[in-house]
C-alpha cells in the first residue's frame, strides 16, 4: 500500500510502508521461536531437575526401598541423595530463569541466565585445564586421600561415609586396596586375632571366582543390616572381614581406575563436549534474545 508523504519543494511522495513492516514482522517471528525454543528446552531441563530431586529426596528418607530396588549392597547412600538433592535444586533454579526470562521477556532474567552458564562453561573448561596439566599432582593427591581412609578404615564407627565409598568403588571396580591388597594387611582395625592371618573387608571378595556360596554366611555388611539379601544383623561395632587368602581380588584399584578411564575415555569425552555444545546453544539463544528485545521495543513504539 502506497502513502504519499508531503515534503519541502515537492509536491508528494510516495512510500512504501509494506517493506519495513515485512522486515519487523520476519525479525518477530524469528524471536518469538527463539524464545519459545528456549522456553521449552529450559521447561524440560527444569523437570529433569525435579526427578532428580526427588530422587534425592527419596533415597535420604527412604533407604530400605531403594536398596530392594535397586538391588545394591554397597553404597554411602547418605552422601549421593544429598549430592543428587542439590544438583536437582541447582537444575532447577537455572532452568527457571531461563523459562520465566525467555517467556515473559525479561532483560535481566535473561542476563543472569547468560551470566550463569557462562561462568558454569568457564569453570568446566578451568577444571579441563587443571585436570590435564596438573594430572601427576593430581594422582598424588587421590593416593594420599585413599590411604589415608584404609588406614583409618572403621576407626570411628560414626564416621563411616569415606569408607563406605571406598567400599563401593572396590565393589564396582573389583579391586582391592590402592596398589594391592597388601594395603590393608597392616591396618589395626583388621588385625583383632593374629592367628587368623591378614583379613580385608568383604567388598575385596570375589564372589564369582567360586561357586562355594558357604563363605557368605559369615559376611554381613553392616551399613545395610537387613537389607541384602546376605546382610546378618550384627552390633554397629562389627566389620565385615574375609581372609585375604580366600577368593579376593588380587589387583589394586589404581590399575582398575586407569583401565577404565581408558576403556570410557571416548564417552567421556563425547559427554563433556555434548553438555559444552549444550550451554553455548543455550547462552547464544539467551544472548541473541535479550540484545534484540528492545530493537523490537523501538520498532513497535515507532510504527505503532
Amino acid at each position: 500500500m502506497e502513502t504519499w508523504e508531503e515534503l519541502p519543494g515537492v509536491s508528494s511522495v510516495p512510500t512504501n510502508s509494506k517493506a519495513p513492516q515485512e522486515k519487523m514482522s520476519a525479525q518477530d517471528s524469528c524471536l518469538s521461536l527463539i524464545k519459545y525454543l528456549l522456553f521449552v528446552f529450559n521447561l524440560f531441563f527444569f523437570v529433569l531437575g525435579s526427578l532428580i530431586f526427588c530422587f534425592g529426596i527419596w533415597i535420604l528418607i527412604d533407604k530400605t526401598s531403594f536398596v530392594s530396588f535397586v538391588g545394591l549392597s554397597f553404597m554411602p547412600l547418605q552422601i549421593w541423595s544429598k549430592a543428587l538433592a542439590i544438583s536437582g535444586i541447582l537444575t532447577m533454579g537455572l532452568a527457571l530463569l531461563g523459562c520465566v526470562g525467555a517467556l515473559k521477556e525479561f532483560r535481566c532474567l535473561l542476563g543472569l541466565y547468560f551470566g550463569t552458564l557462562l561462568l558454569l562453561f568457564a569453570t568446566q573448561i578451568t577444571l579441563g585445564i587443571l585436570i590435564s596439566t596438573q594430572k601427576v599432582q593430581l594422582e598424588r593427591k587421590v593416593e594420599n586421600v585413599v590411604l589415608k581412609t584404609i588406614e583409618t578404615y572403621r576407626a570411628h564407627p560414626e564416621e563411616t561415609a569415606a569408607e563406605e565409598s571406598w567400599d563401593y568403588v572396590q565393589f564396582q571396580l573389583r579391586c582391592c586396596g590402592w596398589n594391592s591388597p597388601q594395603d590393608w594387611f597392616r591396618i589395626p582395625s583388621l588385625r583383632s586375632n593374629e592367628s587368623r592371618g591378614p583379613r580385608v573387608p568383604c567388598s575385596c571378595y570375589n564372589s564369582s571366582a567360586t561357586n562355594d556360596s558357604a563363605i557368605f554366611d559369615k559376611i554381613s555388611f553392616p551399613q545395610f543390616s537387613g537389607l541384602g539379601q546376605l546382610a546378618r544383623p550384627r552390633h554397629n561395632a562389627d566389620i565385615c572381614l574375609v581372609p585375604a587368602n580366600s577368593y579376593i581380588y588380587r589387583e589394586g584399584c589404581a590399575r582398575s581406575l586407569q583401565k577404565w578411564l581408558h576403556n570410557n575415555l571416548i564417552s567421556i569425552v563425547g559427554i563433556c563436549l555434548g553438555v559444552g555444545l549444550l550451554e553455548l546453544s543455550f547462552m547464544t539463544l539467551s544472548i541473541f534474545l535479550c540484545r534484540n528485545l528492545d530493537h523490537v521495543y523501538d520498532r513497535l513504539a515507532r510504527y505503532r
